[in-house]
């Protein structure tokens, strides 16, 4: 069975055995918040930070973690959100173990900067054994392909 989300104009349509949650952290002092869209094969932590701090860790060897995390309006136009479009197909050449934010003995991870719909966004993957990148890259581009962004934050709302 597939679940749906849908929130803050992303929407995800989740593959069997996937899990996510989309939301916004409160504001600290002021600074502006941004929509977190995570998703994974393994139940999600309440604490879990917003690159899967707090999650990363409980991963298995056929897990998978992902994250939309998107920035401000002032990222558009700069270099690092050049890329037009959210990747919708990832190969396993595409995850190093040396990409993590917090390297974990067997794991791998991919990251992309882009801009979709006139939002500039980052991909963060992370998948549970280097070894096993080609099935589990399967596993990612199961959950790309059921993932929308939309221009206005409002639509794909349920």
């Amino acid at each position: 069975m597939t679940a749906k989300l849908a929130s803050s104009g992303i929407e995800a349509l989740l593959p069997s055995g996937f899990e996510g949650t989309i939301f916004q952290r409160n504001p600290v002092g002021g600074a502006d918040t941004h929509t977190v869209a995570q998703f994974a094969t393994f139940p999600l932590p309440v604490d879990v930070g917003d690159f899967g701090g707090g999650a990363t860790t409980l991963m298995g060897p056929e897990d998978v973690f992902a994250v939309l995390f998107e920035y401000g309006q002032e990222s558009i136009g700069r270099p690092l959100f050049a890329r037009l479009g959210m990747p919708s197909h990832l190969a396993p050449r595409d995850f190093r173990p040396y990409v993590l934010r917090r390297g974990l003995s067997g794991q791998a991870g991919t990251q992309w900067f882009f801009t979709e719909q006139g939002r500039p966004f980052t991909l963060y993957v992370v998948i549970g054994a280097y070894a096993r990148r080609v099935a589990l890259t399967r596993r990612v581009n199961e959950l790309l392909s059921g993932l929308m962004i939309y221009a206005n934050p409002g639509a794909g709302a349920a």
